[in-house]
């Protein structure tokens, strides 16, 4: 299946850059670089990564792990299998035949092992059930035929040891699995299970809570004299959860400075991440509070478009515990705090989570793409089979481009010419790699 196969035609033409077609949402170029003070965007992903210690370490239940990161090298407490397997339903023969068979019935998985075969027998086994001492191989059942005398006779040549899984083809006991820092998938849940595990050792996944600012947003209902829904309430909890973390809840705040201060320094959270408030504008709350709370600013304004005004803080631990919590602060446009989120928030989790850090993987662009002439542009893009096609709607207000994009393009200062690699960040629910769906460098993905 090609990477444009994979993508709905609904919405994805409408969305893809024309790059004849003047643009309305190119950035506007400053007037001179000295106004650009804020932190370049690779150092500044480069600081969120470094920002925290991994949580501590817990063990849970087999069927509580899913979404957390291995704290412990997954190492197998047994042979994998750990016996003689049949492969295949058929009979289980010793020696060349044709082959007498036995007449205490068949071999089947989970029950006793037969007695052991001399040469010249055969004996019925199915799947998964334990091959009887003196086999030598299984003959699958559609490959034989019995005579009128009760031999079983082989309708193709016998290889021995044929459809016969020996113990520890997969694994020996001790064998590493999996290292630390693996993310827990359905498929880790079941290699852990059949290694012989009970529970896990697995980082706690951090905990956010978000913090909806603005006293224009309406929760629900069309939009109507000024005020406009709330788009990232909806958002950005099922988006942090994708990038694994334990999200708390959503609170609307509004534009009170008191309620904001009350609401960050009262979390228990891990991980504060508020929406609007961290301009300079008369409601911009976000700077005042973390000065009043006593916070260390560590990224105040990223030279990326959009999103340029996202910030990420440290603060004091909460009570009873030693760890500092963080505090991102997302620019109140839509797509503008996506790319907080890709920016400052990923990193940030991944490295509270003890997850390592994905591969980068760039890929062409198939268009040109506009720069900014100073900072970074981050612009939705779908994959295609020769390379990445960036799309129309990439406003910081916009969310139509990113709805149905495979991730963001990473456009440096000046912009990028056709057949220019761009380096790839993945969305967390739709990892693609240069190898196509499935292989190669992969973007993150706790869940």
């Amino acid at each position: 299946m090609t990477m444009k196969e994979r993508l709905p035609d609904d919405g994805v033409d409408d969305a893809l850059a024309l790059v004849a077609r003047p643009r309305t949402d190119s950035p506007a170029p400053d007037a001179a670089p000295e106004a650009h003070r804020a932190t370049p965007w690779p150092e500044a992903r480069a600081v969120a990564a470094r920002a925290a210690e991994p949580r501590e370490p817990v063990r849970v239940p087999l069927g509580q792990g899913l979404g957390h990161v291995l704290a412990e090298p997954l190492r197998a407490l047994t042979d994998l299998p750990s016996f003689d397997t049949s492969a295949m339903d058929g009979w289980a023969v010793a020696g060349p035949g044709p082959w007498r068979i036995a007449p205490e019935g068949a071999v089947l998985a989970g029950h006793a092992p037969a007695a052991e075969l001399a040469d010249g027998d055969a004996v019925r086994i199915a799947t998964g059930a334990r091959v009887p001492s003196g086999a030598t191989a299984v003959v699958r059942r559609e490959h034989s035929r019995t005579d009128t005398a009760g031999q079983l006779h082989a309708l193709r040549a016998v290889v021995h040891g044929q459809d016969i899984r020996p113990r520890g083809q997969e694994c020996g006991t001790g064998d590493l699995l999996l290292p630390a820092g693996s993310a827990v998938t359905p498929v880790v849940l079941g290699l852990a299970a059949a290694a012989g595990y009970d529970e896990l050792a697995v980082r706690q996944r951090p905990r956010v809570e978000v913090l909806v600012l603005g006293d224009e947003l309406l929760a629900a209902g069309l939009p109507h004299e000024g005020l406009i829904r709330d788009a990232l309430g909806p958002m950005l909890g099922p988006w942090l959860a994708a990038l694994g973390a334990e999200v708390l809840g959503t609170r609307r705040i509004g534009d009170d400075a008191d309620a904001l201060y009350a609401a960050v320094t009262g979390s228990t959270a891990d991980v504060v991440v508020t929406t609007g408030g961290t301009a300079a504008g008369p409601v911009d709350h976000v700077h005042t509070v973390l000065d009043k709370a006593g916070a260390t600013l560590l990224v105040d304004g990223v030279k990326v478009r959009p999103g340029h005004p996202m910030l990420l803080a440290r603060m004091e631990a909460a009570s009873g515990s030693s760890a500092p919590r963080h505090l991102v602060g997302l620019p109140g446009n839509p797509l503008a705090a996506v790319s907080g989120l890709l920016t400052l928030a990923e990193p940030l989790l991944r490295a509270l989570a003890g997850a390592p850090a994905p591969g980068p993987y760039r890929l062409p662009v198939r268009a040109e793409v506009p720069g900014h002439p100073y900072d970074t542009r981050l612009v939705p893009v779908v994959h295609r089979e020769d390379g990445v096609e960036p799309l129309h709607y990439n406003g910081p207000a916009m969310l139509r481009g990113i709805a149905v994009a495979h991730g963001m393009g990473v456009v440096p200062p000046g912009g990028a010419g056709p057949g220019q690699p761009l380096e790839l960040l993945d969305l967390p629910w739709q990892v693609v790699s240069a190898d196509g769906p499935g292989g190669g460098a992969q973007g993150v993905c706790f869940t």
